[in-house]
Order: structure tokens, then sequence, then C-alpha cells
């Protein structure tokens, strides 16, 4: 069964000039037009009411200071994961290992800088590149042995916990260097010193300075994004319409920054995150090599006789991902500051969660990096949100079931409606 590939959608550099979105000089239709793409926004204004429902509910408790960057950091693992898994299922695969691969790459981080005394530098090498094995093994067998992903990563989730096992002896492994949990749960500095006035009492300088430079990246990128559309006579948004949509996320990004600022500064693993979505952003909208994940997972046929190196991307995506996960696992162990013998268990369904929560397609060829952080973040509102109001955990994992299941409906409904032939 064919599949229709959506790359323009979700790539963000549309090549065509025809069909139902084309504006073409003799088709009388005007390049400005007001539309709400449910599927694509659907995810964001669930959050929204997702945060709103969570702060009522809390008394406010929600969006305190404190709480805000607590979520940040304790979710911050699953997030750095979530941008691998997209990248996975957009092309049509799943990876159910990485939470095993986050388990054994703590352990040789802990194994090199505790019990080997080697700088803490060169063991973040090191584990990266073994994590970077780990996918380069199983891409091997799925890109070219031709195996499903789904049968070599439930395998590899078993050898990797048992792996972790071995290189920790059975036993947690610890303490971390100072720098590695600095990097987990430490803060910015106040480079700038603070300000005092009204709203911004005690923020710090730098970090909203931080806050601005991210506003405006956010504002040129998205005018040019535009302004591309606009040249190929593509329908895009009145431009009022356009500049409210800047003037909301700006709002939004401000809002949190401010908060942040306020409390610890800025956290380290907030600056990784935010380099992370900008450059994997970068990749799959700006990059042939991104394109070319969407035209995999969108139509494997037409890919390939497009000549796209199909072997080629699905062996990279799986060693991308290994890499990630190492650096996951790097995080995490730091942050608890010490690397267990079940580190990692379930992250691989956080992570698949936020994936599908944040628009990914169950058939592969739809989903964007952005709005894999925003499931993520989600899921980390919901189990923040009622530990703050004392919800047992049963009643906890029912909701993020409830919210899994209502995302990937809500996929099926709006390829249905759109007379998806998947759904014929």
């Amino acid at each position: 069964m064919s599949r229709t590939a959506p790359a323009s959608a979700d790539a963000g550099a549309a090549t065509s000039k025809t069909g139902p979105a084309a504006s073409g000089p003799g088709n009388g239709r005007p390049l400005s037009q007001l539309t709400i793409n449910v599927r694509q926004s659907g995810i964001y204004i669930a959050f929204a009411l997702i945060v709103v429902l969570f702060t009522v509910l809390t008394g406010g408790d929600l969006l305190q200071p404190q709480n805000i960057s607590n979520i940040i950091v304790q979710n911050s693992y699953i997030l750095i994961l979530a941008i691998g898994m997209i990248l996975i299922i957009i092309s049509g695969h799943i990876d159910l290992s990485v939470g095993s691969v986050v388990g054994v790459t703590g352990g040789i981080a802990a194994v090199l800088m505790v019990n080997h005394d080697v700088a803490w530098p060169l063991a973040l090498l090191l584990t990266l590149a073994a994590g970077a094995a780990i996918g380069a093994w199983q891409g091997y067998w799925i890109a070219y042995f031709g195996i499903p992903s789904f049968i070599v990563t439930l395998a590899g989730m078993l050898l990797f916990r048992a792996l972790t096992l071995t290189v920790l002896g059975n036993q947690g492994i610890g303490p971390f260097p100072d720098e590695v949990r600095t990097l987990s749960n430490g803060f910015t500095e106040g480079y700038l010193g603070n300000i005092g006035l009204g709203v911004l009492g005690g923020a710090d300088l730098f970090s909203l300075l931080v806050g601005i430079g991210v506003v405006a990246g956010l504002a040129v990128a998205q005018w040019r994004t535009r302004t591309a559309r606009l040249g190929y006579r593509q329908t895009v948004d009145p431009f009022p319409v356009f500049v409210l949509k800047i003037a909301a996320a700006g709002a939004l990004i401000m809002a949190v920054t401010v908060q942040l600022a306020r409390f610890h500064n800025l956290p380290w693993v907030l600056v990784l995150l935010a380099a992370l979505v900008l450059g994997y952003t970068v990749l799959t909208t700006r990059t042939v090599f991104g394109r070319r994940i969407y035209a995999v997972g969108g139509n494997l046929q037409a890919a390939q006789l497009s000549g796209v190196k199909v072997k080629s991307i699905v062996f990279w995506l799986f060693v991308n991902m290994g890499v990630l996960a190492a650096l996951a696992g790097v995080i995490f162990a730091g942050r608890l500051n010490q690397a267990g013998p079940t580190a990692g268990n379930t992250f691989e369904l956080d992570a698949i969660a936020a994936a599908f929560i944040g628009g990914a397609a169950v058939q592969g060829g739809v989903g964007k990096v952005v709005g894999a952080i925003t499931g993520g973040l989600i899921m980390g509102v919901i189990n923040n949100g009622m530990s703050l109001m004392g919800a047992p955990s049963e009643r906890v994992m029912l909701v993020k079931g409830l919210v899994l299941l209502a995302a990937v409906a809500f996929d099926v409904w709006t390829k249905r409606r759109s007379g998806s032939p998947l759904l014929r």
C-alpha cells in the first residue's frame, strides 16, 4: 500500500506550486488567507488548556518560578529522547531500546568518571561514542539486513539492560563530578546582575536578554518562512494574524523566561535543549537530509525511485538516536548523582508518547521537533500537576494513557476527514 508524503507540510520548505495550497497568478486566489491546520495547531492549543487547567487546580502553584524550573529539569532527558524519537517515527520506524541505552551509557559514564578517574569531557565524548556504536549496531540490522525495527529494538531493550547490569555490577556507582551535576541540575550565573523593578523584581538581566534573543530569532525565522511561501505563491496568513501569532509565542517565551530569571536563572539543561531544538529544527526544515527523512516515511517506494539512499538515511537516524540516548543517560545519571541498574526504565514509552502526542503519525511521514517537545511537556505538566494535587501514581498513569489514546485517535480522525487513502 503506498503512502502519500506530506513532506512540504512538515519540512517547512515547500517545493510544489500546485495543489490545494498553491495560489498561482492565474487562479484568482488571494495569497493571504486565514487558515487553521487543526492537526498541527491542536497540540499547542491542548497544551495551553492543560496548563490553564492545572494552574487552576493547583491554586497557581504550577506556574511558580521554582516549579517551572522543576518541570524543565525533571523532564529534560525525556525531551532529549523525544527529539531523536520523532525523527525515527517520521521515517516510519520505532525504537523500543532507548530506555536501556540510557541505562547502559549512564553506567559507562559512571565507570569512566568515578571508577577510572577519566576527565569528564573525555568521558562524555567516549560515552557519546558508545551511544553512536549502539545506534550503528541496531541501524545495521534494520537498514541493511532488513529486520523490522520493532524486533531489533525489542531485542536491544533486553540486550542493553543486561549490559547495564554487567557494566555496573548490579549496583549504583557515584558520585559524579561537579561539572556533570551542574549540567544536569545547575543554573547559569547572574552575569549582568538583577533587575529590581515591578514584576521583574529580582530577575536576572542576562536571562531576560537571552529570552529576548530567542523571541527575535523566532520572529526572523517565521518571517523568512512566510517570505519563502509567498515566493512560491502559497497561501499564508494575513499579516495581522501572522504578527499576532508571533506576539503570542513571544509573550509565552518571555513569561517563562521571567519566571526562571526570578528563581535561579536559566537551567543549563534548558540551554542545551534550546540548542538541540534549534539544530534539529534546522536539520528537518532546511536541509536535504531532513526532507529525505519525511520522504522515506511518507512514501518509501517513491523515495527509492527518486534516488534517495533509504538505507543510509535509516542507519544514520538510529546512530543519532544512540547519541541522544547517551546524552540523556549522562544527564539522568548526573541529576541523580549516581548511575543505577534500573536507570531508564520505561523512558522509551515516555519518549514515544511525547512524539505521538506532539503530532507524529503512526504511519510515518509527519511530525515536528517542536511538536515532540510540546508533547513531552504535556506529559511533564500532567505528572507535575497531579503530583502537586496529591494524586496517586495509578491515577497519573490512567490520565497519561488516556491522553496518549486521545492524541492518536485525533490523528486518525483528521486523516479520515481529509480522505486519506490509508484509512479508506
